[in-house]
Parts: C-alpha cells; sequence; structure tokens
C-alpha cells in the first residue's frame, strides 16, 4: 500500500511539474536569438584613402563568417538588426561596428551596445570624428549606406506581429563614464557640453499597419513602453517593461514616446517593394489587436552624433510575457 501511494504521489508530482512548464511556456515567448549566444561575423575592408583596414562586423545570427564586401542581407530565421553597417559614401568604403558579442557570468553571451568616438583617417591625418551609438533592433538595414542623412531611412523597422504583450522581459547592465560631459561630434567639429544623464533607452512599440493605393503605408499605434536608463547598474535580470494599451498622449512618464511621425518617422518596404516612410498618425483603440512589433535598444539616447562617450549597456535573454 504504501508503495502504491509512493508511486502516485510521485506521478503526480511529475504531472504538476509539467503543467507548471506548461504554463511558462505559455506565459513567456522568447524572441529568436534573443539569448545572444549566436553571432555572424563579417569582414569589411575599408577605402585605401582612410587606410585600408579591415573591420570586424558582427550580426545577431546564425553563426556564419562573411569575408567580401557585400550587402548584408538577413541569414536564416534571425529578426535582429544593428547599427553595424558597410557605408559607401562618394566612393569611400567605411564600416563601423557599436554592437558585439560579450561573455558575461559562467561563459554565457549576450549583447554589448557602445556608444564611442569614431575617427576618420584621410591620407594619414585624422580631420574627421564622429560619434556612434550602438543601437540593437527588430527589423533590416538596407545596405550599402550612401549618406548620413535621415537614417531610419535605411531601416525597415518592425516584424509582423500580431499578440498583444503585458511586458517586455530582459536582462540588462549599464555602465556609465564617470563625470562624462556629453559630447557632440558630426564629422568636422567636437563640442562638449552637460550631460544629461540619459544615456540609455529601450522601447516597445506595436502598430497596426495599412497601405494606400498610392503604396503609401499608414499605421496606428496600438502600444507603448519603454523606459530611459540614466545610472549605472549591475545586472538585472528579469528585468520588466510594462506595455501599455490605447492612447499614451496623456502619459507624462511615455511622453518621449509619442506618435512617430515627419523626420522621426520610421520606414518599411510596402508591396511594391518601395522603403517608404510609415505615417504613424493616430492612436488605436485600447483593444485594438497589432500588425507589426517595433523593438529598440540604443546605448544612448541622444540624437546618433549627440551622446556620452563609453557609454556601454549590455542585454541578454530578450522575450515578451503575456
Amino acid at each position: 500500500m504504501n508503495n502504491r501511494i509512493f508511486k502516485v504521489t510521485l506521478w503526480l508530482s511529475i504531472l504538476l511539474l509539467f503543467g507548471i512548464d506548461k504554463l511558462s511556456a505559455q506565459s513567456i515567448e522568447k524572441i529568436p536569438y534573443g539569448d545572444f549566444n549566436n553571432w555572424l561575423k563579417r569582414t569589411i575592408r575599408e577605402s585605401v584613402v582612410i587606410g585600408g583596414h579591415n573591420r570586424i562586423l558582427y550580426e545577431v545570427g546564425p553563426e556564419t563568417v562573411i569575408a567580401d564586401n557585400l550587402p548584408y542581407c538577413k541569414i536564416g530565421d534571425s529578426p535582429w538588426a544593428t547599427s553595424n553597417v558597410y557605408a559607401k559614401i562618394s566612393g569611400v568604403t567605411k564600416a563601423s561596428n557599436t554592437v558585439f558579442p560579450h561573455f558575461r557570468e559562467e561563459g554565457d553571451i549576450c549583447a554589448k551596445l557602445c556608444t564611442k568616438m569614431e575617427k576618420v583617417k584621410v591620407l594619414g591625418t585624422v580631420n574627421i570624428e564622429y560619434l556612434v551609438a550602438g543601437s540593437l533592433f527588430l527589423g533590416e538595414v538596407v545596405e550599402p549606406i550612401t549618406d548620413i542623412n535621415h537614417p531610419n531611412s535605411h531601416i525597415n523597422m518592425g516584424i509582423k506581429y500580431d499578440r498583444r504583450p503585458t511586458f517586455l522581459n530582459l536582462d540588462y547592465m549599464l555602465e556609465v563614464p564617470f563625470k562624462t560631459a556629453k559630447i557632440k561630434a558630426t564629422g568636422f567639429a567636437k563640442n562638449n557640453g552637460e550631460s544629461d544623464n540619459n544615456n540609455a533607452k529601450i522601447y516597445v512599440l506595436l502598430q497596426k499597419r495599412w497601405e494606400d493605393a498610392e503604396g503609401n503605408i499608414h499605421a496606428s499605434r496600438v502600444g507603448t513602453g519603454g523606459e530611459l536608463l540614466t545610472n549605472y547598474t549591475n545586472w538585472k535580470n528579469g528585468h520588466k517593461i510594462e506595455i501599455k494599451y490605447g492612447d499614451q498622449s496623456e502619459n507624462e512618464a511615455l511622453s518621449w514616446l509619442g506618435l512617430k511621425k515627419g523626420d522621426d518617422a520610421f520606414y518599411a518596404f510596402n508591396s511594391k517593394g518601395e522603403l517608404v516612410k510609415i505615417h504613424e498618425d493616430e492612436w488605436a483603440s485600447a483593444d485594438e489587436i497589432p500588425t507589426h512589433l517595433i523593438l529598440v535598444i540604443r546605448s544612448s539616447c541622444e540624437n546618433p552624433e549627440e551622446a556620452d562617450d563609453g557609454t556601454a549597456l549590455y542585454v541578454d535573454n530578450i522575450a515578451l510575457e503575456y
């Protein structure tokens, strides 16, 4: 009898354990490659006029090596893109890498996003300095970059998505330079200023998109969630960022995440294969179902050319919670 009771108890325990696992799987949805354990590596050879160096660029995706100066096209099913880009402007090839793999505790790999100064030497003389912020997002960059104006116009932003998560869940750590002065560097001039300590940002936007007869893409904002990261912190595991639904125009905490339109608008491919502006014109009702998900992580919340040099944001294990 005791043996039978033991077996029944053991069976119920196993059943309960599997039930808990199933419940957990339903409430947490990991974003593919969001554990950042797999990276693609490519080599870009810069033009001789600026030194002719080989630059290593990383992408989040299947472990592959690409050795040629080729525009990056997504390999496998990774939804991620980065600010690591291959540019060819006025015939000069230049590469930049501000997002790369980093080993954290116990050999696990995370993503490290850096804000750093890039110096370009023309014929051995440093005459151009510009600041680059590390960015990680869902979407794709259309390479090669041929101009530095309107960076959003080179990005197919977001992925198709029709669910309604309640939280973004991730691990993160922020390193901030001690007593830094904010730097503005746009190429031919560099100025120091007072830092406002808004050093990094993470945000999630859910949109309902549609296309008109002329190929213009319109969108309403369904969900909004985000956080400005201001101070140095050790690893925060399982950190949650709440996603709010409906009109958030009166939400002071999310005032920096207003509708993306005008010069702030994102871009996406329309049905004709053209990369066009997304006209996010209105707030959706609180019960609307989205069609697309935007997730952006940046090592600086300033303009790309104005930030705190040396800031580093580490992220890992990114998931959506329901």
